[in-house]
């Protein structure tokens, strides 16, 4: 009796030309034995409804409307310009090599509407890309007879999958979207609590595509963040306006949602500037600069100020004069400083603390400038020129007015490649802040640099402590000399960066050889200290020799113990290390930054330093910013740090890093390390 009165069912239903269906049948490919598909089809009057179900070996995935920073979405090419709607199921995320994806595993069944000139047959072919460790991109022809009676179950499988598909409501009606800085923020709240969220992008206009989305809620209210670049990799510069679509889920739940991303975010709202933390930051600014002067960078210019003041006698109003031009000369660099910066944030170029040390020029001639300085301290100049030009250069360009404030240039040049505690917060919070408080954070490093110089000016006194000038001056002359002529020498091999070990090699050793013989030549007296430097000169001008000797041999270097095994840097690295649940230690420095070698001797030389970076759960990362790198000047800026030494931990227990004082601490580390262990 029920088979009787199923087909009476489907005669009427025939008769009346309603319903028609078609199969494929389970279909696969010699080229992939990963994965089967199957295709079902119902006519309904001048549409059709199908049901493309794909099954995946374990291991294997395919990909969502918007597969993410990799893969191909699956598509359907019909013979005859027939269009088709999908409807999409929530996918899951996967990470693969630092990769984001967004797709499907196992089974899914995704349906769709096929609109267009409808025949008895339907002819197409489905594209698949189904991935592993490697990828394969699949052909599959479909071929569809609706003369084939309709099939009972399609309708209630059709209806299932529909129900799978997120409404445009249900979780959340007040999502809201902005750019700040390079993230795209998303918040909103909901009826009950967020659970186990979710979020997965389509691509906004232009190419741009969100990374890794880090999702936080607390009761009913949820924050998104998520990493935005354009198509070319490139920082976004607004977002406004944009329509922005996505997936979102909670509690099992998911709904798509489609918004006008707003406006974005200024800066001063991102560094949250309020009176008390601009304070705050103000006196970084200032305690910052003061401790520039204790950096050995700067000492050798201390040095030779030194020296003039005691050239200068009890004659109280030429010391104030000269301290307050060195002070006019620091404040002046600074000024310099800030209106550089201004000009860099106007076109969008690359900033950074120290920065013109990635520039060869730059070095070359702050290379000059130390060796002219190191000879005149020897002497040279006394020596070669009449006694009336001598008499020129010491009231305008030596000891004179004009001189010290080239000294407080000088000695600001100088400071650029040393970070000091205090210095880094404020040149981060300069370099993102507007452009009032880039100026007047820059102008307080500037008078925190320039404040003992003015405090001799202000007390001309605490200069008259000072010995009384005599024979110990010469020896004081020959050591300032000689840390202006080791300046010199280490600017010079930083040209190898540029120029070839050989070749920095090569001015490291003429630099040496000349300084040799002036030395000899401007000795009047030959005293112990006269052979020390004689014989210090010689010996590293024999081992700069030496080095270029061996230079073009192929010596294995020799290590002297344990050293850290690091790896290059990038975001990737620390993501797949998070996902394996090790710890990450980020280094960057640079050749030229002096803080950044200190760090080296005094912490990360240390053995149980070593020890600590070289455990099986710990990935040690290296950035080297001795050159100009977008890498690293991209992953500084998302940090909101434009200095180096930059150093950040990562781990189970500190999923959002934490960034360590510029001086490093060997407990501070090892502490810090140890607590990322969660």
């Amino acid at each position: 009796m029920l088979n009787i009165f199923r087909g009476c069912v489907l005669l009427l239903l025939s008769c009346m030309g309603i319903a028609y269906a078609a199969d494929t049948g389970w279909l696969t490919s010699p080229q992939n034995d990963h994965a089967r598909i199957r295709f079902q089809a119902e006519r309904h009057d001048d549409q059709l409804r199908g049901l493309l179900t794909v099954e995946l070996q374990s291991g294997w995935k395919t990909y969502w409307r918007s597969p993410g920073e990799g893969g191909v979405a699956p598509e359907i090419q019909w013979h005859n310009g027939e269009k088709a709607q999908w409807y999409w199921p929530v996918p899951s995320r996967f990470e693969i090599s630092g990769l984001t994806t967004q797709g499907y595993h196992d089974r899914v069944v995704i349906p769709m509407v096929i609109t267009g000139k409808l025949a008895d047959v339907l002819d197409g072919t489905l594209t698949l890309s189904t991935c592993s460790n490697v990828c394969l991109l699949t052909d599959y022809p479909l071929h569809l007879d609706f003369n084939q009676p309709p099939d009972a179950d399609f309708p209630q499988a059709f209806a299932q999958a529909m129900r799978a598909i997120p409404p445009d409501s249900g979780i959340s009606d007040d999502l809201v979207a902005h750019l700040s800085g390079s993230n795209l923020v998303i918040s909103g709240t909901t009826a009950g609590e967020w659970r186990d969220a979710q979020i997965f992008f389509d691509p906004l206009d232009g190419g741009i595509i969100p990374g890794a989305p880090t999702l936080k809620s607390q009761g009913a209210t949820l924050q998104i963040s998520a990493p935005v670049t354009d198509e070319w990799g490139e920082k976004v510069t607004t977002l406004a306006g944009k329509n922005l679509s996505f997936v979102l889920t909670n509690q099992g739940k998911a709904q798509q949602t489609t918004l006008t991303v707003g406006a974005d975010e200024t800066t001063a709202s991102v560094t949250s500037i309020t009176p008390a933390n601009l304070a705050q930051i103000l006196l970084f600014a200032l305690l910052g600069g003061l401790i520039l002067n204790l950096m050995p960078c700067v000492l050798p210019v201390m040095g030779m100020k030194l020296n003039s003041v005691l050239h200068a006698g009890n004659d109280k109003s030429r010391i104030r004069l000269r301290f307050l031009a060195t002070s006019a000369g620091i404040l002046t660099s600074f000024a310099l400083l800030a209106a550089m910066v201004t000009a860099l944030k106007l076109t969008g170029a690359s900033l950074g603390w120290g920065i013109q040390f990635q520039n060869p020029w730059f070095i070359g001639l702050m290379v000059a400038v130390t060796f002219i300085f190191a000879m005149n301290l020897f002497g040279l100049f006394e020596m070669l020129l009449p006694s009336s030009m001598s008499g020129r250069l010491a009231t305008a360009g030596g000891n004179g007015v004009a001189g010290s404030f080239c000294e407080g240039v000088f000695a600001t040049l100088l400071a650029t490649p040393c970070s000091a505690p205090f210095l880094g917060t404020a040149v981060a919070f300069a370099l993102a802040a507007p452009l009032t408080e880039l100026w007047l954070i820059f102008m307080l490093l500037g008078l925190g640099m320039a404040l003992p110089w003015l405090f001799v000016a202000l007390v001309p006194k605490t200069a008259l402590l000072l010995p009384r000038p005599g024979p110990w001056m010469n020896t004081l002359k020959v050591l300032l000399a000689l840390m202006m002529l080791a300046s010199s020498l280490w600017l010079a091999s930083l040209l190898g960066l540029h120029m070839g070990s050989t070749a920095s090699g090569i001015i490291t050793l003429l630099l040496t050889a000349v300084a040799l013989v002036v030395f000899i030549y401007t000795g009047k007296h030959r005293t112990t200290l006269f052979w020390l430097v004689v014989v210090t000169l010689a010996a590293f001008g024999g081992y700069q020799v030496h080095g270029l000797l061996q230079a073009d041999t192929a010596v294995p270097s020799r290590e002297t113990g344990p050293q850290i095994a690091w790896q290059p840097l990038s975001e990737e690295a620390i993501t797949r290390a998070q996902a394996q649940g090790k710890r990450v230690f980020v280094d960057i420095s640079a050749d030229w930054c002096v803080t950044c070698k200190v760090n080296e001797l005094r912490v990360l030389n240390q053995p149980e330093v070593i020890a600590a970076l070289n455990q099986p759960d710990v990935v040690a990362l290296r950035g080297d910013w001795s050159q100009p790198s977008e890498l690293i000047t991209a992953f500084l800026h998302k940090r909101n740090s434009y200095a180096i030494p930059f150093n950040q931990i990562y781990g189970p227990g500190l999923t959002d890093g934490n960034i360590l004082p510029p001086l490093l601490e060997k407990r501070t580390l090892l502490e810090t390390l140890k607590n990322a262990k969660g």
